[in-house]
């Protein structure tokens, strides 16, 4: 709780085993200036895990629900369709390399306005290795094209993130796999929400990262993201084409 807000953790997990427990207790550890806990509910979305990440996600505290298909859309979605109210939503990885006190920076930007805040990793609080070459060429690719159309200020697809729950509701999310991130950012700018930046740390992760740890990973994440900004692009101008010959 926050301010009286209701707080929800989301966390997409998959083969997490090694380090889910530990996000669960730093998200658990979060208090709010009045000492009580900031989260009132963290619901783990086990994506097909072939490791233990479930039972431990629900040994440790957590809601769990269970997504057959891989995808980190497909595991988003699958949790917050257990979740019926609430004020914020915020996403967290699994793999702790997010500092989860910092969740408090992005939800007082949600108190002070904000319907979208993205956890930006900005290069002086990245630890060294923290980001492959190819995720960060990737990112500041599609952060370039969100500014160059869309002309809005954009540094990161950072999945630290907060966003208040009727928002979300709006911007009726669809991508199942890893244009989620960026599918959230475009779509808040296209529905006119208003979305800043809080600069987060970033560390290494625990255990391998099923994106940058392989090159199909970073092909296909790069492809996934690219491909989302090009499509809600396209389907925006035939939207204003179509008011145009109205």
């Amino acid at each position: 709780m926050f301010k009286h807000h209701h707080i929800v953790a989301v966390v997409p997990a998959r083969d997490e085993a090694l380090a889910i427990a530990l996000v669960i207790r730093d998200i658990r550890a979060v208090m709010n200036i009045d000492g009580e806990p900031l989260f009132d509910r963290i619901v783990v979305c086990d994506n097909a895990s072939s490791d233990d990440t479930q039972s431990i996600a629900a040994r440790g505290g957590a809601e769990v629900v269970f997504e057959p298909c891989a995808g980190y859309g497909a595991a988003c979605l699958a949790a917050l369709s257990s979740i019926d109210q609430t004020d914020i939503i915020v996403f967290i990885d699994a793999d702790q390399s997010l500092k989860v006190d910092e969740a408090k920076d992005l939800v007082s930007a949600i108190y002070d306005g904000a319907d979208l805040v993205i956890g930006s990793r900005k290069q002086h609080l990245r630890e060294p290795g923290s980001m492959s070459p190819p995720q960060l060429f990737g990112n500041l690719l599609a952060s370039f094209l969100i500014r160059l159309i869309w002309q809005i200020a954009v540094s990161d697809l950072g999945p630290f993130r907060a966003i208040r729950f009727e928002a979300l509701q709006k911007l009726d999310m669809q991508n199942r796999s890893f244009g989620w991130t960026v599918e959230m950012q475009v779509k808040a700018i296209q529905f006119g929400l208003r979305m800043t930046e809080v600069p987060v740390h970033y560390r290494r992760r625990v255990g391998q990262s099923k994106i940058s740890g392989t090159f199909k990973g970073v092909l296909f994440a790069g492809i996934g993201i690219i491909s989302t900004i090009i499509k809600l692009a396209l389907r925006q101008a035939k939207m204003v084409e179509n008011q145009i010959d109205r």
